[in-house]
């Protein structure tokens, strides 16, 4: 309690309360996606927020907004949730909003049982829960609703509010003053001048006192019938600005909201703590509605978006909207002020002007640091000093990245920078500068092993170790361990954590050993601070900041081992400079996180109360349709090829995610996007879902169990499998059946090929026969012809026979013509000799004959030899008869020599070559 006391009273200290704030978490129309303008909100005991919205409910869950629409989609003007009831008030309507048992928000009207009585226009601006009643308000009326009927009031002035304080109802209006409710009637209870025409915001308890909110006139205290102003400084405030709605916490200290200036925080005695407004972080200035739950987190309905402030926080942040500030990368205080390094030059944050830009600064600043006394700047351009009259360069080395003390050395420091390693040493009140040469790496990490051996971490090249000279004038040797055991050469980071030297590199931890001059895996802080996180304060203090990957920053000591803050605030994943996050211990346990546009001082004391609740089964949904929730304990069961998805909600829980596992697959937990998760393609059998609440950080809750059956499909279950027998028994009559077919069938076709093949036999065996027959013929006629031909040459021959026997018998009579007495008698005699040897008759029948032996040999022969003359023809007979010369003599009636004469000229007729005899051609022609 003492250390957050000291904490408060450092930030008030400041007196720059306008900038400090509690955490913030806006929600803007493009995250909730309905209208702008939020006339109230409410969180229920559940933990879920419902804002009433210009374009109907909006209700969220701690992950998911979701808007709910009234039938005639009218504004909604108000909420209140009681239990698990919603109410709300709108335009000419008002009613309550419940869960079926399908977890579906549905919507009933009260207003209609008293339709005849609303008047035109009218709007329910308030809702509040008294004793056993729901009331709700509007300008003209008060409407009681005790769970059977509602009861309409209607006071002769305008309703401003209504406020429950100690069983009472106090109903307060414009001119007549305040009113009690007592059995269902309106009783005056005070009026007063100075309250005629004046809006009361709120009536509270104060200090056993009543205390009146007013919108303009401030507040006042209502004792022995006297109102009595209070002397609260706050008072101006809300005067000039519009008081629209008012809250009190639990410790008594208050809260206002304003039309025209956001919301003010004071304590118990009205002095202001914080003033937020959009200057330092929210969304819009007129705050609409406000609540605050139990745990004092306050929810605000603004003019245009929602916001959330953690009012129970022992952190706060320091919000530059504007832009001016930029990224900041490194925050200190020196001499009663915080100076503040960023990308855009120096800062100065004290008592009197808040935020000061330090002139000259202009540019990138990387370190502040404290030596002997003096404020050091590590500037993009070079390094300055700093002091309440501006600043001084003393080294124009530029790119000042860290500068670490030497080891048991007075007065001397070396700092990295862009171009490699400077000494500073303070000598005589002044600071002399020295470049150590050697080497000219950049040089973001430095870390001493010893008192003159150093390393040095490159963003892309590994890490070095560097040796001085005795007097540190100069580095005496560089020795590069890109190649001795380091995991990556890229990202590393060096720290000296214990007198370790130890790195941290993308594949997790390591440490030098100096035994085996190597580096070697450092399993001790892999499991202390984690294989993926990473140092982002001052290494060598009891308790150091982490950063994860997975975006949280916790504490850690390595004198104990319990567990210490955590931030895990999901809208700080935002603005963190990433890769150059920065803790830096301000006093004591007050540390400063650097952030975009803005810090977070942190009390590293205060615990983070961190609790996750189990999830809660919103909906549940089987192939699109809606089952009840009910249902849900005993299990689902559900057809095969059916999609199953569930809605979730966990409200209470604070910066969560939720996790699912199937126990029947894998021991795997899956994330869930969002509040819903979707099963499809799920195999028949019995299922386990388990679902839980995680965190970053590795919180889990306790698990919600779900039991599935999912059925078979009908092709595996007991109708399948008759189905299945049924069929078989089917194929199996069908295969006996086609079985059967198929050897009728086989043997009809063995049947007919052995017809098909003995026809065959039939056919080939006939035209063997045919062919044996046409050959018989052939040969006959070839015999005939043979015969013929013989016959034909016998002719020939006789006649040739005939022909000689006739010219010797007229050779003879020649001889002897003297022999004849009758001289005519001779000449008579010898030309019928003539007339038989030369017979034109016989030759008629010669060619006939010839022409039925050698079909067409006299055509061929004209048809081929045009020129040939009926003695050429002839003459080729008797050569086609194969007789010689001597033989054709005869027939010719002509000499040997003259056949021979006559065969010359007519193998010219016949052109002929002289290695083909006529002979040959002739009997070749066919």
């Amino acid at each position: 309690m003492k250390k957050c006391l000291s904490f408060l009273l450092f930030i008030f200290s400041l007196n720059c309360y306008s900038q400090f704030s509690p955490s913030i978490h806006n929600y803007s129309l493009a995250e909730y996606k309905a209208s702008n303008q939020n006339w109230d909100i409410s969180r229920a005991e559940d933990g879920k927020v419902y804002a009433a919205n210009n374009s109907g409910l909006l209700e969220y869950d701690g992950l998911v907004w979701e808007l709910h629409q009234l039938p005639n989609k009218t504004t909604v003007r108000s909420v209140l949730p009681v239990d698990n009831v919603i109410y709300t008030g709108s335009y000419e309507e008002f009613g309550y909003w419940e869960r079926d048992d399908y977890g579906i928000l549905k919507y009933f009207s009260l207003s209609d049982s008293v339709l005849d009585k609303i008047s035109p226009n009218e709007e329910i601006w308030e809702i509040v829960k008294f004793k056993d009643k729901i009331i709700f308000r509007s300008f003209l009326n008060v409407y009681i609703y005790d769970f059977k009927k509602v009861i309409q009031l209607s006071p002769k002035s305008i309703v401003i509010s209504c406020s429950v304080v100690e069983n009472e109802l106090y109903v307060s209006t414009l001119n007549q003053g305040v009113f009690l409710l007592k059995d269902n009637s309106l009783v005056p209870f005070y009026s007063n001048e100075l309250l005629i025409d004046t809006k009361i915001i709120s009536i509270s308890k104060y200090q056993d006192k009543l205390m009146i909110m007013t919108s303009l006139k401030g507040s006042y205290y209502l004792e022995n019938e006297n109102l009595i102003p209070t002397d609260f400084p706050i008072n101006e405030q809300i005067k000039l600005h519009q008081l629209n709605n008012f809250s009190v916490l639990e410790n008594g200290e208050m809260v206002f909201g304003t039309i025209k200036d956001g919301l003010f925080l004071t304590d118990k005695n009205g002095q202001i703590k914080f003033h937020i407004s959009k200057e330092n972080g929210l969304l819009n200035n007129t705050v609409l509605g406000q609540s605050l739950d139990a745990s004092d987190n306050l929810w605000i309905g603004l003019d245009n978006g929602i916001a959330n402030i953690a009012l129970n926080s022992d952190n706060f942040f320091f919000n530059d909207v504007s832009g001016k500030l930029g990224a900041v990368y490194d925050i200190i205080e020196h001499k009663g002020a915080i100076y503040i390094g960023t990308n855009t030059g120096l800062f100065k944050l004290d008592g009197k002007d808040r935020l000061q830009f330090v002139e000259g600064s202009q540019g990138q600043v990387w370190d502040l640091k404290i030596m002997d006394g003096d404020l050091f700047c590590g500037h993009n351009e070079g390094t300055f000093l700093v002091n309440e009259n501006g600043i001084e360069m003393i080294s124009t080395y530029t790119g000042g990245w860290s500068i670490k003390k030497v080891p048991e050395r007075e007065h001397t420091y070396i700092q990295g920078t862009y171009s490699g390693l400077v000494k500073f040493e303070k000598v005589l009140g002044k600071w002399n500068v020295k470049h150590l040469g050697k080497t000219t790496i950049p040089s973001r990490f430095l870390v001493f092993e010893d008192l003159h051996t150093a390393w040095v971490a490159h963003a892309t090249k590994g890490v070095y170790k560097i040796s001085f000279d005795k007097n540190y004038d100069a580095i005496v040797n560089v020795e590069d361990y890109q190649d001795k055991g380091i995991s990556s050469n890229y990202n590393v980071r060096v720290y000296n954590i214990m007198n370790t030297i130890s790195f941290k590199t993308n594949e997790g931890w390591q440490k030098y050993e100096p035994i085996l001059d190597s580096i070697i895996p450092f399993e001790l802080l892999n499991e202390k601070l984690g294989r993926d996180s990473y140092i982002i304060s001052e290494e060598d203090t009891d308790l150091i900041a982490l950063k994860n990957k997975q975006g949280y920053i916790s504490f850690k000591s390595f004198a104990n081992n319990e567990d210490g803050l955590v931030l895990n605030d999901k809208t700080l994943k935002d603005r963190y400079i990433v890769g150059y996050e920065n803790v830096s211990k301000i006093r004591d346990s007050i540390y400063a996180l650097n952030l975009d546009n803005g810090l977070m001082m942190v009390n590293s004391s205060s615990k983070a109360n961190v609790e996750l609740f189990e999830p809660k089964l919103e909906s549940v949904t089987v192939g699109g349709e809606p089952i009840k929730t009910a249902d849900v304990k005993d299990g689902i069961g559900f057809k095969y090829n059916k999609n199953l998805a569930v809605s979730l909600s966990s409200p209470k829980s604070l910066n969560h995610f939720f996790e699912y596992n199937i126990l029947n697959t894998d021991d795997t937990w899956y994330k869930i996007e969002g509040n819903k998760v979707e099963f499809s393609n799920l195999k028949d059998g019995d299922y386990t879902i388990s679902f839980r609440t995680s965190d970053n950080s590795g919180n889990i809750s306790k698990t919600k169990n779900v039991s599935i059956d999912v059925f078979p499909p009908w092709y595996r279950n007991t109708l399948g499998l008759l189905l299945y027998i049924l069929i078989a028994i089917l194929i199996v009559i069908i295969f006996y059946i086609m079985h059967n077919r198929k050897i009728i069938k086989e043997q009809r076709l063995i049947k007919i090929k052995y017809q098909k093949e003995q026809q065959k036999l039939l056919r080939e065996k006939t035209l063997e026969n045919e062919k044996r027959i046409v050959q018989l013929k052939n040969e006959s006629l070839e015999n005939e012809i043979k015969l013929k031909s013989k016959q034909l040459a016998n002719n020939a021959m006789a006649l040739v026979k005939k022909n000689e026997t006739l010219q010797e018998i007229k050779k003879e009579l020649t001889l002897n013509k003297d022999s004849f007495s009758n001289y005519y008698a001779f000449k008579k005699l010898v030309k019928k000799l003539d007339n038989s040897i030369v017979l034109k008759d016989e030759w008629e029948v010669f060619e006939n004959n010839f022409s039925q032996v050698h079909d067409e040999f006299f055509e061929i022969l004209k048809r081929k030899h045009q020129a040939l003359t009926p003695k050429d023809l002839k003459i080729c007979a008797y050569i086609k008869m194969n007789l010689s010369s001597k033989e054709i003599a005869p027939l010719m009636n002509i000499s040997v020599r003259g056949v021979e004469t006559h065969r010359y000229r007519l193998k010219k007729k016949l052109d002929l070559e002289n290695d083909i005899s006529v002979g040959d051609y002739l009997l070749n022609i066919k």
